[in-house]
């Protein structure tokens, strides 16, 4: 860009606001909301100017679990709770919650900074802040160390990757909802870029970005990608530019290892030696930019829609706190197999016991009434890997853009099926061939 457009582009960068809907969205919070968050004042030197809040249910587990939630531009911490669900979750499933907020002094559209360097390194401003916070929450109410999670929407979205990125030790996993890779812009204008087109880069050189992070030489964190086909403030294919960064981080192939539907919506996963799903991604279909709300599958909605909270038949509250392992029962999701798994793991013992050779006949039923070959069915029940026991500015700068609020209800299919894979799961789990 030319020292002429970089000028003019700066003039216009304080009018750029009134164009994306956001302020008329914060205004839209009322401040005597009614919010089960509190605030907490005390929990370090707070380098990037952010506040806590949290939410502690009065039932919570021993030795519990902690998600950190992170809003989007124009979102509070208390506005996106009420949107998402999740001290609901917290409630329902006992585990920790806590929603860090970005302020007016910070951005003006209290987007978190998520390409600024001194915001996204280690140690240091935002993603300093938010570290500190954690360790008062692990502090005051003995979490889990093993049991931290990460997830956010747009700039928040973007955020979590830098958590994901700075922080690999200290997440078990996390969730991007619309957001981008870490390291992809450095400036407001690399920002803009990345939003409005995506480039693509070699899938080594985005590894490189999370890897030199931090000193980190241990397991990563596990992964689920959420994003709209039809966004126009990010582009859907940063969906796939975050995929592609952690793939090559956790030494994955580019092509899924499984792809099916969950309520109607893509899903592609990848699994570990081990056989842990460790990245997942949901395309949602006609979607525009938002965390998608629906039923949890259970009869059960967590949430309520809103500007950016986007009603699609789809809880992705729930099934990230599914992912996280954080619900009360492993709940897999109902999905319809399009292509038969593909593995690399060559393991064919035959099973151990008649509970397990029992549990390999339903797998084989199960799979065959998908549509899929006994023959085949049966090679997938033996193949099973059996793991060892164990600005917004995502927002803030696309002028003329009016955000749209909901899925098309015509073009989001709502069918429910089999998960295949999630069927062979649970039946080697019931035989005692996989914890």
């Amino acid at each position: 860009m030319s020292l002429e457009k970089n000028v003019e582009f700066l003039r216009l960068l304080p009018k750029l606001s009134a164009f994306n809907g956001l302020t008329v969205y914060g205004r839209s919070l009322s401040p005597a909301l009614q919010s089960p968050l509190v605030e907490i004042n005390d929990f370090g030197s707070n380098p990037g100017g952010l506040r806590m809040f949290a939410f502690v249910p009065e039932h919570l587990s021993r030795a519990p679990a902690l998600v950190v939630v992170l809003h989007g531009c124009g979102q509070t911490a208390a506005g996106y709770d009420l949107g998402a669900g999740w001290s609901t979750l917290a409630e329902r499933y006992g585990f920790a919650l806590l929603m860090p907020e970005q302020t007016a002094s910070n951005n003006g559209n209290t987007c978190f900074n998520w390409f600024n360097p001194e915001d996204i390194s280690r140690d240091s401003g935002e993603a300093g802040s938010i570290r500190q916070m954690i360790a008062r929450m692990a502090g005051d109410h003995k979490i889990d160390s093993r049991r931290i999670y990460v997830t956010g929407l747009s700039a928040g979205g973007a955020m979590t990757s830098v958590m994901l990125a700075t922080y690999p030790e200290v997440f078990a996993g996390g969730a991007v909802i619309a957001g981008l890779p870490y390291g992809v812009a450095s400036n407001v204008r690399e920002a803009l870029s990345g939003m409005m087109a995506s480039p693509s880069r070699p899938a080594n050189e985005l590894g490189d970005l999370v890897r030199n992070a931090s000193k980190h030489n241990g397991p990563w964190p596990k992964l689920s990608v959420w994003h709209g086909s039809a966004d126009r403030t990010v582009n859907p294919g940063n969906a796939d530019e975050i995929v592609k960064q952690w793939l090559d981080v956790q030494g994955l192939p580019l092509a899924p290892m499984s792809a099916g539907e969950v309520d109607g919506y893509p899903r592609e996963v990848w699994w570990n030696a081990d056989g842990e799903t460790v990245i997942e991604s949901y395309t949602i279909t006609d979607m525009a930019h938002g965390t998608p709300l629906g039923d949890s599958g259970h009869d059960e909605r967590f949430g309520e829609e809103g500007a950016f909270l986007i009603e699609a038949g789809i809880s992705s509250s729930y099934h990230i706190a599914n992912f996280f392992g954080l619900t009360e029962q492993i709940h897999q999701p109902k999905t319809v197999a399009k292509e038969t798994s593909k593995t690399t793991s060559t393991t064919t013992s035959k099973p151990a016991s008649r509970a397990a050779s029992e549990a390999a006949s339903k797998v084989i039923a199960k799979a065959a009434s998908t549509g899929i070959s006994r023959e085949h069915a049966g090679t997938i029940a033996m193949t099973v890997p059996v793991p060892a026991p164990e600005p917004d500015l995502t927002t803030i700068l696309w002028p003329g853009v009016r955000p749209v609020h909901h899925a098309n209800p015509q073009s989001a299919p709502r069918r429910r099926g089999i998960d295949v894979g999630a069927v062979i799961t649970r039946a080697l789990t019931a035989a005692g061939l996989m914890k």
